[in-house]
């Protein structure tokens, strides 16, 4: 592709609106332009880089008995409605105002079993991989960061159909193993984790993770031990509260001065970790209180497995003072109302010589014994976990607590849908039994931008050669007052062209320092400098993008170099 008749619009200045350095360079590099809030337009050299990362994925699919779909992203409602997923997804999910019933797929599991349905009907029509590359619907609230949260994106999403559960595991680990090829291909770092299933179910399911500081997600990691896992579900090895010798009677006292942990530190001589920190949920419509150690956060995800729903958020004031007759700071799992459930942490399992609120204003109790003065208690792990905790697997390492971006999922979906929308199979003695299912999600923008977080200098961005819109970038410095270089640049591009290497031969009348810029910016592997100055001595000049090593060689041996 000749640059002076290509549409690659680059940018000296960055966009206002981009603040990470993947938004900022497939903006200034010509890849996307934006088109309205989280929705974008691939421009043909982000188009190339979007159909390398497709390719790879495809390659691997098909490497593990994937075969391709291509599935409507409109869709019947009825059919999600059959999962519940209609209202899991609230407004996430795009409905058509002009067709009643029909809504934008930010996913496919329903379609996808809705075709099992139609046509697996024995074990001996399993195992089965299916898989598609398709454009998604998600109405973000916020959209940001670029194409790593858009409203509308393109994603690789896998389904497996199995007739047994280790059928189910032969088919994730099969997956799995084609996750880490792709990245490894894609020159992408990563580490996988632990997580939760979420709104999509399952028994189990994995993240593979990019460290960023811009990431979204919070992990919690030990490189030397290998546990990773995302702070929703993450554990440690924090020792349990534990008990005292005495257990004292409980006594009550005043304090006016606390409303927080750390003022019952500061002002009553409380030990932290054994103050129990009381927090008010409504879980499904109910009051939950939930008890922990200290300053303890409570983690929402681990409260929604706690509890079986996602339907929670933090009770009002005015819900607390009536339930309990007390206000906040000053709220205790003593002499509750029976019919409010108690949910503990397992850090305070049977923990005794505690410090809690008395459910009376400016009051609280020391001396508590959770296994003598409590009323009925569940425990549960409801906790967060914090950097400098001993991972939990014994080795004593320190976890670490980064910031990281999903660049993929896989779920053991099980039976969730296959119950749901009736896709049942005959196993060898003729019993219907709901089809098993698992869901492997990967997202082709997610990969290029992640690419580029990891690979990219204050110059612009270090494509590889595997995710790269063209393998050379061809300069002509002076063609227009040397007929040399011209007539050389134009026979290295056809050259370069019947060797098969995807070439970007900038010919444009600017100056070079302009040319170098610009290219410098796009980030092809390798950049093919034809000047007067080497051409004077049977030379060009090859500048490898990523090292920065610059040679000479002669020029009848360039096109050679740069094809093998």
């Amino acid at each position: 592709m000749r640059l002076s008749t290509a549409f690659i619009p680059t940018l000296k200045e960055v966009p206002a609106e981009a603040h990470i350095p993947s938004h900022q360079l497939m903006i200034r590099s010509g890849l996307i332009r934006p088109l309205g809030a989280g929705i974008y337009s691939f421009l043909p050299m982000g188009y190339r880089v979007a159909q390398k990362v497709m390719g790879i994925i495809r390659e691997e699919q098909n490497a593990i008995g994937g075969q391709e779909f291509h599935l409507p992203a409109l869709n019947p409602s009825e059919i999600w409605e059959q999962t519940g997923r209609v209202e899991a997804f609230g407004d996430t999910m795009f409905h058509i105002g002009n067709r009643e019933g029909l809504v934008l797929a930010p996913t496919h599991e329903e379609i996808m079993t809705y075709h099992a349905k139609q046509h697996i009907n024995s074990y001996k029509d399993m195992p089965q991989m299916w898989y598609q590359i398709q454009t998604k619907f998600r109405n973000e609230p916020r959209p940001r960061s670029g194409v790593l949260r858009g409203r509308q994106f393109t994603m690789k999403d896998a389904y497996s159909l199995d007739a047994t559960e280790q059928g189910l595991d032969e088919s994730y680990n099969k997956q799995a193993q084609a996750y880490r090829n792709i990245y490894e291909r894609c020159g992408i770092e990563y580490f996988i984790v632990g997580a939760s299933s979420g709104s999509m179910g399952g028994s189990a399911s994995q993240e593979f993770m990019v460290a960023s500081e811009h990431g979204e997600d919070t992990c919690a990691v030990d490189m030397q031990s290998g546990y990773a896992a995302n702070i929703e579900v993450a554990t440690s090895a924090v020792a349990p509260v534990g008990r005292v010798e005495n257990s004292a009677a409980i006594e009550e006292f005043e304090t006016p001065d606390a409303r927080t942990i750390d003022d019952l530190i500061a002002n009553y001589n409380c030990e932290e970790h054994r103050c129990a920190k009381s927090v008010v949920y409504v879980v499904s419509d109910e009051i939950v209180l939930f008890v922990l150690r200290g300053n303890d956060a409570l983690n929402e995800d681990k409260v929604q497995r706690a509890t079986g729903t996602d339907k929670v958020r933090p009770a009002t004031d005015e819900e607390i003072e009536h339930t309990f007759g007390a206000k906040p700071g000053s709220l205790g799992p003593i002499g509750v109302d029976t019919k409010v459930r108690i949910i503990v942490d397992n850090l305070l399992k049977d923990a005794n010589g505690l410090t809690t609120g008395a459910n009376k204003t400016g009051f609280h109790i020391r001396n508590v014994d959770l296994t003598r003065d409590a009323g009925d208690l569940v425990y549960a792990d409801i906790r967060t976990v914090e950097a400098g905790e001993p991972e939990p697997g014994g080795s004593g390492n320190a976890l670490s607590v980064v910031n990281a971006i999903e660049i993929g999922h896989i779920f053991k979906l099980g039976t969730k849908y296959s119950e749901a929308l009736e896709a049942t199979f005959l196993d060898e003695n003729g019993k219907a039994n709901p089809i098993i299912m698992g869901s492997y999600g990967i997202g082709v923008e997610r990969i290029m931008a992640c690419f580029i977080e990891q690979h990219h200098d204050e110059n612009g961005i270090v494509w590889s050669e595997a995710l790269a819109p063209y393998k050379v970038q061809l300069m002509s410095l002076g063609a227009k007052k040397s007929e040399e270089v011209r007539d050389t640049a134009d026979r290295l591009y056809s050259e370069l062209l019947e060797a098969g290497v995807e070439v970007l031969f900038d010919d444009r009348d600017v100056s070079p320092g302009f040319k170098f810029k610009d290219a410098d910016l796009m980030g092809m592997p390798y950049q093919l400098v034809v000047g007067a100055k080497g051409l004077a001595n049977g030379e060009v000049e090859i500048k490898n993008r990523a090292t920065g090593e610059r040679k000479s060689v002669l020029v009848d041996t360039a096109v050679q170099l740069l094809s093998a």
